[in-house]
């Protein structure tokens, strides 16, 4: 017996769509292992706020943290959770499907064939977005949506970006630590001055993430490359509460590969749209270098000098070699942004829901509409969290 066919999700009273089958009623629905790219689901109203959460070996708290976000989305706003499962090995899948059946209108899963990892994750889930507002959030637990008012209010302030702060954080002085120095560089690098860029929980409009792919850690770098677009950014301080289930899935490797994208995000504010200026006073410098070696070896030839003058001759040919090969590399830069290369990265969706769960008799393909404006009365919105440690 497929031990999978018997996981069942608890009912909860106030959600809209009763549960009727679990992973059974999934399966029967008909699972595609060859399902390529994103379609819109079903549904009758339009979304306001999408929720992308990069899922990995997580099955303990999916259930939970779908119905802490049900119970936070202000009144009268229409969400939508993206799950997007990275290759996990546990029943995280199977969770995301059952949920998918209870609440066809509100889930929706995406699954990778493999891991690729947090950032290309977050791309397939704002590819999938429809809510003029997205957030992003982990999946284990330790942020809180009941803050997802808070960053509302702070996104109606006139900012396009709100990230969290997690400024009391449980987690052990080893992660801690090359974090906040990781933190430290990006802010002078990129010059947007964060105190916690690595905070998975933020808020941003739609127009934001559109067209923006990201790759290997760049998705700590979000707003910094919303910062070369124009985009403006805020901070507020969310409660960070300790991990109950599960292990943390990064290690200090992370901060290394960080390093490297942290340089393509110093090169993307300044040469975004003209990579061939840089690479152009690469090369020029290459051949200044070379005209003077060359002229070095013909005054060394004058002298009878001729081994000196040979090294000259050699080391000259190779910085004009490399002005040369510099200049088409150049070339080539600009004509892989005008050709809009970096739009065809294809991502390893396997299976989405969306496309596997036939919608409701009835019901119509969505689409995004403009972003609605969210009106709290002061009551309404917590006050800023003082935590404890």
């Amino acid at each position: 017996m497929d031990h999978r066919a018997e996981l069942e999700l608890p009912r909860k009273p106030h959600l809209n769509h009763a549960f009727t089958g679990g992973l059974a009623s999934a399966q029967a629905a008909g699972e595609s292992r060859e399902t390529i790219g994103v379609h819109p689901a079903g549904g009758e109203r339009p979304v306001h706020l999408s929720f992308v959460i990069p899922v990995k070996d997580e099955e303990a708290t999916l259930v939970e943290l779908y119905e802490r976000i049900a119970d936070e989305v202000p009144e009268a706003s229409e969400f939508e959770v993206i799950f997007i499962d990275d290759g996990s090995r546990d029943q995280s899948w199977q969770v995301i499907r059952s949920l998918a059946v209870r609440e066809p209108s509100r889930v929706r899963g995406l699954r990778f064939r493999h891991n690729v990892g947090k950032a290309s994750a977050l791309t397939a889930g704002f590819r999938a977005a429809r809510g003029g507002v997205v957030f992003t959030m982990d999946a284990d637990l330790q942020d809180d949506p009941k803050e997802i008012r808070r960053f509302l209010a702070k996104l109606e302030e006139g900012y396009d970006l709100v990230s969290g702060w997690k400024k009391v954080r449980h987690d052990p002085w080893h992660k801690v630590l090359p974090s906040r120095v990781f933190n430290l560089m990006l802010s002078r690098v990129s010059r947007v001055h964060l105190h916690d860029h690595n905070c998975g929980f933020k808020c941003y409009r739609a127009e934001v993430l559109r067209g923006m792919t990201l790759h290997g850690e760049l998705h700590r770098m979000v707003p910094a490359l919303a910062a070369v677009e124009g985009f403006r950014s805020a901070e507020i301080v969310v409660q960070h509460h300790p991990r109950r289930h599960g292990v943390s899935k990064y290690g200090f490797e992370r901060y290394i590969r960080g390093l490297m994208d942290m340089v393509t995000v110093g090169f993307l504010r300044k040469y975004r749209e003209r990579p061939s200026h840089f690479i152009g006073a690469v090369s020029a410098a290459c051949a200044a270098a070379a005209g003077l070696l060359l002229a070095a070896a013909a005054v060394l030839a004058l002298a009878r000098l001729p081994l000196a003058a040979g090294v000259s001759v050699l080391c000259g040919a190779v910085m004009l070699g490399t002005a040369i090969v510099g200049a088409f590399c150049g070339l080539l830069a600009e004509m892989s942004i005008r050709g809009g290369l970096a739009n065809h990265w294809r991502l390893p969706i396997v299976e989405d829901t969306g496309r596997d769960l036939p919608p409701t008799k009835g019901q119509q393909p969505r689409v995004s509409p403009v972003p609605v404006s969210y009106r709290f009365r002061s009551t309404d919105i917590p006050a800023n969290p003082v935590p404890t440690p």
